[in-house]
């Protein structure tokens, strides 16, 4: 509980979205859950995507802070124990990013512990398996799933690959999972498409959001989208816009990550 000399509050990181739709229902959705497990502590918000605050207030006149802004603003408000419980999916750039800006505020907080994101450990992966494929049973021998991640030049690439080989390990071969700036590529994916001869491709986004990335690189008109592309392949295309976040089990590990950084406060 709160006493008058110790204030808690957990800070949710994001990169952030400019789609409102799927930031209802995906950001503000993981938000909810931390909140509602976590009532002693006071909730706030931060966005680590500078371009998309500045767009939101723009466009929106919606003002979402920054790492920094949201570290003062629970400074302000005479916080003493923080928790900072990212929404990423991997610990790459945005994460190691983020660490800096909080970590920047250390003298002003008695602790400061962080929660982990998405896939950070084995137990991770295989709950991140077993949601998705829970999601798509019925997956029948003409079809595959072809997920889409972001990727990222940072060394903790290999997540994607890591994760795409434990999907057939654990006996879904026919998930498949690709990355839009990294590899494995789209080119990969197309190869290993066409190794299980399928008819019919679901593809969604492995992002927390279906934002951006969703909605052009991956289900876009535009020649060069993954729909486009696969299409020209002669496969029927189905572009599913779920955002990770919209998956109650991909919430449930983020709640497991909050409360294991809350019990290191």
């Amino acid at each position: 509980m709160n006493t008058a000399a110790e204030k808690k509050a957990i800070l949710v990181v994001s990169f952030g979205t400019s789609y409102e739709h799927t930031r209802k229902i995906t950001i503000e959705a993981i938000e909810k859950a931390v909140g509602e497990t976590f009532p002693d502590y006071r909730i706030y918000r931060a966005w680590t995507s500078k371009m998309i605050i500045s767009r939101l207030k723009k466009r929106d006149g919606v003002t979402i802070p920054g790492v920094t802004e949201a570290m003062e603003q629970m400074a302000s408000d005479g916080i003493t124990h923080v928790v900072v419980q990212p929404t990423h999916v991997i610990n790459g750039t945005e994460n190691d990013l983020m660490k800096e800006q909080v970590l920047a505020f250390s003298d002003r907080f008695r602790k400061i512990s962080f929660g982990a994101p998405l896939l950070s450990s084995e137990q991770d992966r295989e709950e991140v398996i077993r949601v998705i494929a829970g999601a798509f049973p019925d997956l029948s021998p003409d079809t595959v799933l072809v997920l889409m991640g972001h990727g990222t030049e940072h060394p903790v690439n290999t997540v994607y690959s890591t994760l795409g080989a434990a999907f057939r390990e654990m006996g879904y071969p026919r998930i498949l999972l690709g990355t839009v700036e990294a590899s494995p590529d789209l080119e990969q994916v197309l190869d290993m498409v066409k190794a299980l001869e399928p008819k019919k491709v679901i593809l969604t986004p492995f992002m927390i959001v279906a934002g951006d990335h969703a909605s052009n690189d991956m289900a876009g008109e535009g020649e060069d989208s993954w729909a486009s592309r696969l299409k020209k392949e002669g496969y029927e295309v189905v572009p599913l816009l779920k955002g990770l976040g919209e998956y109650p089990g991909i919430r449930r590990i983020f709640l497991r990550h909050v409360k294991e950084a809350v019990q290191s406060l």
